[in-house]
């Protein structure tokens, strides 16, 4: 590879989400906690910023996300890939219009594509619409998010709802034809004025045509499928068993899972676990009453239980309960003290020897990478599409880091079969 791919992601897991779908075709990635570290070694092929941008204020996202774009031309990046959801987590107001309009100002660019889709995990766009496994995502369960509740379908009106631009559509028919053909529609909606080019993906062999489109673009956007087109393209796939053992998980260090997310998927994993491991809940009263102490209890529990199945601790709730703290404590303050008690317990845990943390949830993988103080990551073999193993760059510890919805009901478990102590 000729370039290196910088890329700006919006929470932790979408980082190891794109990350672990590069490595998996071949790329190497080193992974950013914040600017990290002042170098990142010589032969990666991207490396990956992670932010916590997608909820956050509108200023403050395109603050953060103009940093990590001047941190990445510091290390050497020619391209930049904006990293957002597979289901466009945003609202009318942003964060994803307003982040790509201060990207492509920064880089003195008017166009770009949007191509969130991943359809190993069922977000496909057809018509300019997007589905999360053949329901139109304002169907999902993503019409009922609590941060980005996604009421629209359609990525057009989406995206034109909150940025300056224009919006048009290659569709299928063109990424059918190939990548030329591809190529050929982008430059057609360019010359229009159009400013954003959402691209239809139904299947997985559409990424690497998309890829190919798009490599010569300085700024692309999109989901992490989009990612390992480019990586497939560059690579052919070759390369990915090496890559992929740099970020296995360490030997030694015991293991806990911390599950904030109330995703559907989540609540269906928790479920399944509760049944062949230790587990307790963690209760927002108790988070909001006492944080420290509450923590260190929790901490000795997790602590006292067998190694092997790793215990379980859970904030996470069905929907309707959910619905019930959030009236009750306010959704932030009750967020915010739960992020806050699995920060604690995991630095404690780290303390006393463990090394290997199980996160569920975007909010609760952030706020315990900080506790960790890690500053970056080696990226490993995927437990399940889009979930890689990563490691520290300079401590004993590994992370396996979930977004809300992604892996089946036995995830957790799962994440466990890679252990070689």
């Amino acid at each position: 590879m000729t370039q290196r791919l910088g890329v700006i992601a919006d929470d932790f897991t979408g980082a190891t989400d794109i990350a672990g779908f590069m490595v998996e075709n071949g790329w190497r990635v080193t992974q950013l906690i914040g600017h990290g570290p002042a170098e990142v070694p010589a032969d990666v092929d991207a490396v990956v910023i992670s932010l916590k941008s997608r909820s956050c204020a509108v200023e403050q996202a395109v603050a953060d996300s103009l940093a990590a774009l001047a941190r990445l031309k510091e290390l050497g990046c020619d391209r930049f890939f904006f990293k957002y959801c597979s289901t466009f987590d945003s609202t009318a107001e942003g964060n994803i219009g307003p982040v790509t309009d201060a990207l492509l100002a920064a880089l003195g660019e008017t166009f770009t594509v949007i191509c969130p889709a991943l359809p190993v995990n069922g977000r496909t766009v057809c018509h300019g619409n997007l589905f999360v496994n053949g329901v139109p995502l304002d169907e999902s369960g993503m019409k009922d998010h609590p941060v980005t509740p996604m009421r629209d379908a359609n990525l057009r009106r989406l995206m034109a709802a909150q940025a300056r631009g224009q919006v048009g559509l290659v569709d299928y028919h063109a990424v059918l034809a190939g990548p030329a053909a591809v190529r050929a529609r982008l430059e057609e909606l360019k010359a229009a004025g159009v400013n954003y080019a959402v691209l239809d993906t139904l299947t997985m062999a559409d990424l690497p045509v998309l890829g190919e489109a798009v490599s010569e673009l300085k700024l692309v956007t999109g989901g992490s499928g989009l990612g390992a087109g480019l990586a497939r393209v560059a690579t052919g796939g070759q390369g990915a068993a090496l890559a992929r053992e740099l970020g296995a998980p360490v030997a030694g260090g015991r293991a806990v899972v911390l599950s904030g997310s109330c995703s559907q998927m989540t609540n269906a994993q928790v479920a399944a676990y509760q049944q062949k491991a230790p587990h307790r809940l963690v209760e927002v009263a108790r988070c909001i009453e006492a944080p420290a102490a509450y923590a260190a209890e929790l901490a000795d529990w997790v602590a006292a239980q067998d190694s092997a199945p790793a215990p379980m601790l859970y904030a996470t709730q069905p929907a309707a309960e959910l619905a019930r703290i959030q009236a009750q404590y306010g959704a932030a303050r009750a967020s915010e003290a739960v992020e806050g008690v699995f920060a604690a317990v995991a630095a404690r845990l780290a303390g006393e020897g463990f090394g290997k943390f199980i996160v569920a949830g975007g909010e609760t993988s952030g706020i315990v990478t900080q506790a960790l103080a890690v500053t970056g990551f080696h990226i490993g073999p995927q437990i399940a599409p889009g979930v890689p193993w990563v490691r520290a760059l300079d401590k004993p510890l590994s992370l396996a880091l979930k977004s809300g919805n992604f892996g089946d009901e036995h995830f957790f478990s799962n994440a466990q079969e890679f252990f070689h102590d």
